[in-house]
């Protein structure tokens, strides 16, 4: 009986856990994940303005220029098959806008880039403004109106 309990709980738990990694799939965040466990708001409380703890990139990181607005940065690995299609649906919404980039960086490749910017799966969306700061993220494959939403944003 004790068994048949324990099963139970452990069929309920895993339904759980894939509705909530499902309800959070390829969702962009509005705030960024801070680098380092911990981090607080990332606006400085001395009321400056100024982002602190808020994760940047550069071109030399990246490989690529950033877009002049916007840039998707998509982290990617080989074995992974929802990157391709992420690819392939960012190229297409990327086509229409001149002021937006779309750059494709093997997560293998950059693993301190994946380390400081805690890219925890494949594929990683990150939105990243001409400056370099990261404004948003999705982990996983991306609805075409969640990425027309946030580029419009």
């Amino acid at each position: 009986m004790t068994g048949a309990l324990v099963l139970v709980a452990a069929l309920v738990a895993t339904a759980l856990l894939a509705l909530v990694m499902q309800r959070r799939n390829g969702r962009f965040t509005s705030r960024p994940a801070a680098a380092t466990e911990g981090a607080a708001d990332p606006v400085e409380p001395g009321g400056s303005g100024e982002l602190a703890d808020v994760p940047r990139v550069t071109a030399d990181e990246i490989g690529a220029a950033l877009g002049d607005r916007l840039t998707l940065v998509q982290f990617s690995s080989a074995f992974c098959s929802p990157c391709r299609a992420t690819r392939a649906l960012l190229t297409d919404v990327v086509s229409t806008r001149a002021d937006v980039a779309h750059v494709e960086v093997d997560a293998e490749s950059h693993l301190d880039l994946v380390r400081r910017l805690n890219i925890l799966r494949t594929p990683t969306v990150l939105v990243v403004d001409a400056d370099g700061v990261v404004l948003s993220r999705a982990s996983g494959l991306p609805r075409r109106d969640q990425v027309v939403a946030v580029l419009d944003a």
